[in-house]
């Protein structure tokens, strides 16, 4: 069961030492280590894998090369540890790491710590680092994406997975779900054997919503670099173009949009992103004879507000996807949402006809409609985004800050939750 964080209780006199160990820097993570690193009495460092996201790289899932413009490791402290694979990117066994079980006991340059918290479990680093933990009597809290709604696995996965988790009861003192699907997951391994402390998966609302406001300002620049009527509205899709985000389902939803055969549908679509699918997509795009479908491209971080600003409803198709933090972002710039069911957010940011809409993965035709129930009047989709952004007010950092004390004062008693 989730303990719920509540309240911003005073803090107290000591300070814990918290190591977060990670594969690489995070984008979406770096605004939240900068929040936590302000706490007074909580000493983060932050101990990665590889230092590959902090260079130019080619992300498998974009299919492009990405350097980040935001920055990734400012506002906290953080050390790399020695590295035994590295290859720039992220698997069991990469980026895999020595010196774990050193840094965490300490010494008289670098002190120990009191606490570690990991993110995922599946790799060798985590299982090192939860072990190194164990022997040396520190408390271990376990963030992860995982959810019951995944991929089928086969008998001998499961038995396997079985195991693992045995082990990790052993190893860990605690959860941190960043949902309702997730808390979902780790009571069903669990039960109430491991204590929960809800951590919501979040973004920097703040930021968002400030450029968001910047963005608009630029509106008609971007409208008419993309060739767009401003009269018309905008249906944005911005992800990597993965076969499981099923941006085919949208491109086949969106024309039946049009009045009749051969007729334009009155929104365009806007497909924001880059990856495998990409050239499918364009020759999907290009048999429909639609003038209003604009492919853009991979856009770094910074510049997604300008296209939120731009869109009427962002929509995500997906199947299999365990949260969908561009969904938060997007609420941010105020923004009717539509997302299937099986992306892992919904539960606890969309109640069906009040911030968006949700769909059967999959279900072309009831895509379809949850386009036309959003666009049933001009002022629906309005409506929707200011409930969109009203409920991710309650969906932030500072949540997360109180979930995260619960859990280091449960398990330490070192600080005040």
């Amino acid at each position: 069961m989730v303990t719920p964080a509540t309240g911003n209780e005073p803090s107290g006199s000591k300070k814990v030492r918290l190591a977060y160990l990670v594969t690489h820097p995070i984008q979406y993570q770096a605004p939240l280590l900068r929040r936590i690193a302000q706490e007074p009495d909580i000493d983060l460092t932050v101990l990665f894998g590889s230092d590959f996201s902090v260079r130019d790289y080619k992300d498998e899932g974009f299919g492009v090369g990405v350097k980040w413009d935001v920055p990734l490791l400012d506002g906290y402290q953080h050390e790399f540890l020695p590295v035994l694979r590295d290859n720039a990117t992220v698997s069991a066994t990469r980026p895999m790491n020595s010196g774990i079980w050193r840094r965490l006991k300490g010494s008289n340059e670098k002190p120990g710590f009191d606490v570690l918290w990991v993110h995922g479990y599946w790799s060798v680093n985590a299982m090192h680092g939860m072990m190194a933990a164990k022997s040396l009597g520190i408390p271990v809290l376990l963030r992860a994406e995982s959810w019951l709604r995944d991929r089928e696995r086969s008998g001998a996965k499961l038995a396997a997975k079985g195991l693992v988790f045995k082990l990790l009861q052993w190893l860990i003192d605690g959860v941190l779900p960043i949902g309702t699907y997730n808390s979902q997951y780790w009571h069903h391994y669990f039960g109430d054997a491991v204590p929960q402390f809800l951590m919501p998966y979040a973004v920097d609302n703040d930021y968002f919503q400030r450029r968001s406001e910047e963005a608009r300002a630029g509106r008609a620049e971007l409208q008419q670099e993309l060739g767009l009527d401003p009269s018309r509205p905008v249906i944005l899709f911005a992800s990597k173009l993965q076969t499981r985000k099923r941006c085919a389902d949208l491109v086949e939803a969106y024309m039946n949009l049009a009045p009749a055969p051969g007729q334009e549908p009155h929104p365009y679509l806007i497909i924001v992103g880059d990856g495998e699918e990409r050239a499918a997509l364009e020759a999907q795009a290009a048999a429909t004879g639609s003038k209003g479908i604009r492919f853009c491209g991979f856009r770094n971080q910074s510049e997604l507000p300008r296209f939120f600003d731009l869109a009427s409803v962002f929509v995500l198709p997906s199947r299999h996807e365990p949260w969908g933090l561009i969904v938060n972002e997007v609420m941010n710039a105020s923004r009717a949402i539509v997302i299937s069911d099986d992306v892992g957010c919904q539960p606890d940011l969309l109640t069906d006809g009040v911030e968006g809409c949700i769909f059967p993965a999959g279900d072309v035709a009831a895509l379809t409609d949850a386009l036309r129930r959003v666009f049933a009047t001009p002022e629906t989709a309005d409506a929707m985004g200011r409930r969109a952004l009203e409920r991710i007010q309650n969906w932030g950092f500072e949540q997360d800050l109180r979930g995260l004390r619960r859990a280091i004062a449960t398990v330490t008693g070192s600080i005040e939750a």
